[in-house]
């Protein structure tokens, strides 16, 4: 091997990097441990809230220590932004994907136009988008010129707005303004991610990650490490939209006159009209889903109003208070057109805003009387605050002070005022919510300065002062697809990946010793050196590593094993010729390395395609697969032969590429494999067969959440559980689709459900979550609060919800197109790839034909035996990750036997299927050698992994067997039957 030198240089410097990427992770690692260890030390457990007490000690020990040197070349702060970066399912947080509405945005472009044929587009693009894959864009464009007839969208009430007048003029075509809107949408999706970075930025986690899914109008964030989901979902989906309004005070008469009216008027509606009204508001207004049967029997009340409203503190400025429960109902009246009409002329544009509960428990709340106008605008909007910070006020209660830029420091002046003169209150808004409506006492403020008060928390007052300095989104952002993990089922994460790590490393080892003697050392040094490449190279780009990440890094130690078998079988069969050492491993190395590249390159195809349908934990699954192959290529071909080289040049040095078990092991088999290949044929058939009429006609394959949208929910209880009895409890809650299984130990279960699958908001997530713990209170500790049970796993008991998932409609149907595409392009890549590799359609037919009948049969098992195994076996992303990743095992197998059968060809003719025969029969060893690695790799896996590796897990060890069964019984076969009788008979000679 020509430059020693130059490999051994790159190889010392490629593990001293690693080495030193990788000292960072050390670092932080060791110094949060005795963080917590500090805190640990300082409060008991005994003191009530321990764990979130210990948690802030730990963190403000962190912050005083972050600056300290650290063995004299870092510290704490700057170790922590170069560690390896762990995913949501070993370190917990949340990840969330934001849908933008590009129809607020649209709304905004034409300045809320009441145009009929403007608000009709819309309203057709809303319902063409739930069955199309068209930007709403387009879906709004071409709804508009279906019912356009001569209004343009350069319409002045439309495009050609004040807004947007330096842009757009009247007389510019459709054609001419679609550009122009299509970039002005863009640039408020960029403006909503640079908002949510600055926000993000604030909120305090470390290695957080936001990132544009193309032109979609989609957000993708991850917060990893984040224990306060209800308030990280808040920042994210708040639109920060504040508003100064002016208050109507309590005397005012012509409230009273109006609320005598609407009773009245309501006990003929509720009488007649209710049961239908109420339908109507439903279909518009989901608040009116969490009103209780209760709240909603108006029909048996005699004064609707009278019985909901109760009076307001004197003193205050609010109009009347209410109980939470009944504030649905009540704003459902206050919008009916109907009630609306009985407001007197000098009230008749009246805005009613409910206040911000709390944040101690608190069942009623005030409701508030805005002087609002024709167009319901405010006085002042959010974006003249130039800058917003966390306060404390004059009573040391946390607070939010504000400073104004010039223009609204003279509107603030001129309010101010009008309240001082008219005794009124001014209410300060925040994303339709009265946070506080203080009086002025003093007269106009000049300086544009003013504060926002009320019952907060420091984390509120540091998250509202976030949002107000960042500024407000563009347009609404939903949540379309979360993902939460708890902290401690994070550890578990880490715990079950690292000891089926930890197993799969050590049966790999013994087994190339054992296999190959002291050649199997040198291996083994390759794969200890391996290892650390891949997670130096993880940490070197930033990388997020995942739970599959390690199920990845594992499955490559089993296919990394490939290349070294590769190796010393064709090293053994140059021995066997009578070759010297040093020629037999130069000639070995050689004839091996076609086979490795095409094995692997097969394998690597797959991975990026992988790589760029999937997501989130699947893409880290791919890019250690990817890493893991790039790095065992290197240190298979470099490193082993390096040391191999290195040994037998010493005198007196034996190398047999063998032990005494295994020397003669696969010597002289010869199976006649073809002769055999309409057996194969038959139980094959049978096999897919079957499958099919269960996938047809059968039970068929369990679609998880990622398929079908809907929620799932990790539940642990203290004790045992029944599933099939919260089923039925939870399905007389949610409706029929609720679906509830054991989930690893008998005492956790996986609850998904359909139930609001369409409705968006995190109302909706709070409304379930509250059904959830009601229903399953009974089965929870004593004593146990709502609190503890959502955010189960923050301490050691981990108790209640420690993971959950909701993936919208949309995303779903998106998850199953791009997992449709990526099985769709990987079969089409490596068609493609072997028939320019072999040079003959009958091989890329045979391996594309294998491959379809791995798929088949691994779809057959989940649907069979989907219900009766004590595992999920949902079919989602990872479920896809898996199918990706058999085929390119099953290629990789069927590419090595295929370059086998070239080599023999080219080399004696073809013989009829005598020389084929020949080839499959001496990569016997090769093949049952690396499958059976891998399998028991997988094995390990699949037992000490952990419960959300199971299915995942299973898919690839049926994947694996019928894989290296195809390879040999299906695609040679195939191949063989596909060539012309002239080649099968033997009168061509030699493979061309």
């Amino acid at each position: 091997m020509q430059n020693k030198g130059l490999i051994k240089l790159f190889a010392l410097l490629f593990g001293l990097v690693s080495i030193y990427q990788l000292s960072y992770t050390f670092i932080t690692s060791k110094v949060e441990k005795e963080a917590n260890t500090f805190a640990t030390s300082r409060i008991s457990e005994s003191e009530e809230g321990y764990v979130a007490k210990r948690e802030l000690m730990a963190a403000s020990y962190l912050d005083s220590i972050g600056s300290n040197p650290i063995f004299g070349f870092t510290d704490y702060n700057e170790a922590k932004k170069k560690e390896l970066n762990k995913g949501l399912d070993l370190k917990g947080g949340i990840n969330v994907t934001l849908q933008i509405s590009i129809k607020d945005i649209l709304k905004g472009l034409a300045n809320n136009t009441k145009s009929p044929i403007f608000n009709k587009a819309l309203a057709d693009a809303d319902a063409a988008a739930s069955n199309s894959d068209d930007t709403y864009i387009d879906l709004f464009f071409e709804a508009f010129d279906n019912i356009k007839g001569d209004t343009k969208l350069a319409s002045p009430d439309i495009f050609a707005n004040k807004g947007l007048s330096d842009e757009i003029n009247f007389q510019m075509s459709d054609d001419e303004v679609k550009p122009i809107i299509r970039r002005k949408i863009d640039e408020s999706i960029v403006s909503a991610f640079e908002v949510l970075r600055e926000r993000i930025d604030g909120f305090g986690v470390t290695q957080p990650n936001i990132q544009r899914e193309g032109n979609s109008g989609r957000i993708l964030v991850e917060l990893p490490g984040a224990r306060d989901i209800a308030r990280a979902q808040d920042l994210l989906s708040s639109t920060a939209q504040l508003e100064f309004w002016e208050t109507y005070k309590q005397s005012n008469t012509s409230f009273s006159t109006f609320l005598i009216q609407a009773n009245e008027k309501l006990k003929t509606i509720v009488e007649v009209k209710q049961p239908e009204q109420i339908k109507a508001e439903t279909e518009l207004d989901s608040l009116l889903s969490d009103v209780s049967a209760d709240s909603l029997d108006l029909a048996t009340q005699v004064n609707p109003l009278y019985e909901l409203l109760i009076p307001a503190n004197p003193g205050s400025n609010a109009m009347f208070r209410a109980a939470i429960k009944d504030t649905a109902t009540i704003g459902s009246y206050l919008r009916m057109p109907e009630i609306r009409r009985l407001l007197p002329a000098d009230i008749q544009f009246t805005k009613f805003v409910w206040e911000r509960p709390s944040a101690e428990e608190t069942e009623v709340i005030d409701l508030y009387a805005l002087k609002s106008n024709r167009d319901g605008t405010p006085r002042i909007s959010g974006d003249v605050v130039s800058d917003a910070r966390a306060d404390f006020d004059q009573f040391s209660k946390p607070a939010v002070s504000m400073t104004m830029n010039t223009k609204g420091a003279k509107e603030w002046e001129k309010l101010t005022g009008d309240a001082y003169t008219n005794q009124t209150g001014i209410a300060i808004v925040l994303d339709n919510k009265v946070y506080t409506a203080p009086g002025v006492s003093s007269g106009p403020i000049s300086g544009g300065r003013s504060e926002i008060t009320g019952d907060f928390t420091v984390n509120e007052t540091k998250d509202i002062s976030n949002v107000l300095r960042a500024g407000k989104l563009p347009a609404s952002a939903e949540i379309i697809q979360s993902e939460i993990v708890g902290p401690s089922l994070g550890q578990e994460a880490i715990d079950s990946g690292f000891m089926s790590f930890l197993i799969a490393f050590v049966i790999v080892l013994l087994w190339m010793i054992s296999y190959y003697g002291k050649a199997g050392v040198f291996a083994d040094i390759a794969l200890m050196l391996n290892i650390l490449l891949i997670f130096g190279v993880l940490t070197s780009l930033n990388a997020v590593l995942t739970l599959p990440g390690i199920a990845g890094i594992v499955l490559t130690l089993g296919m990394s094993v490939d290349a070294n078998v590769l190796i010393f079988e064709r090293i053994k069969e140059e021995l066997a010729k009578g070759k010297g050492k040093s020629q037999a491993v130069a000639d070995g190395f050689g004839n091996a390395l076609s086979s490795i590249l095409d094995a692997n390159i097969t394998t690597g195809l797959t991975a990026i395609i992988l790589f760029i349908f999937g997501s989130g934990p699947i893409k880290g699954f791919a890019t250690t697969l990817l890493i893991g192959i790039v790095t065992s290529l290197f240190t298979a071909i470099f490193i082993t032969r390096l040391l191999i080289d290195w040994y037998i040049s010493g005198k007196g040095r034996s190398l047999d590429f063998s032990t005494g078990i295994t020397k003669n092991l696969f010597k002289g088999i010869n199976v006649d494999f073809l002769a055999k290949r309409k057996i194969a044929y038959v139980i094959s058939g049978i096999l897919i067969a079957v499958g099919l009429f269960s996938l047809l006609a059968g039970p068929g394959l369990q679609k998880g959440v990622d398929f079908i949208g809907g929620r799932s929910y990790t539940v642990r209880f203290e004790h045992p559980v029944n599933p099939s009895e919260i089923t039925s409890e939870l399905n007389t809650v949610f409706g029929s689709g609720t679906n509830v299984k054991t989930y690893g130990e008998s005492n956790q279960v996986k609850i998904t459900t359909p139930y609001k699958v369409d409705v968006e908001g995190i109302e909706v997530d709070t409304e379930i979550q509250d059904k959830l713990y009601a229903s399953l209170q009974k089965y929870l500790p004593d004593g146990f609060s709502k609190e503890a049970f959502v955010l189960g796993g923050v301490d050691e008991e981990a108790v209640g919800i420690l993971a959950s998932v909701k993936v919208g409609p949309t995303i779903a149907d998106d998850i199953q197109k791009n997992a449709f595409l990526a099985i769709l392009g990987s079969l089409l890549v490596v068609f493609l790839y072997i028939l320019l590799r072999f040079r003959r359609w009958q091989f890329s037919l045979g391996a594309v034909t294998a491959v379809f009948h791995d798929v088949l049969i691994v779809l057959g098992v989940f649907s069979i035996f989907g219900k009766l195994m004590p595992f999920s076996m949902e079919i989602d992303q990872a479920f896809i990750a898996a199918i990706l990743t058999v085929i390119g095992y099953s290629l990789n197998d069927t590419v090595v036997v295929f370059d086998r059968i070239r080599e023999t060809l080219s080399e004696r003719g073809w013989k009829g299927g005598t020389n084929i025969n020949y080839a499959i029969n001496s990569t016997l060893s090769r093949t049952l050698n690396t499958s059976l690695t891998t399998l028991v790799v997988l094995l390990a896996i699949f037992i000490f992994g952990g419960e959300s590796l199971r299915g995942f897990m299973f898919a690839m060890i049926v994947g694996v067997v019928v894989g290296t069964y195809s390879s040999i019984f299906i695609a040679t076969p195939v191949m063989f039957d596909a060539l012309s009788k002239k080649i099968t008979s033997g009168e061509v000679v030699k493979e061309e």
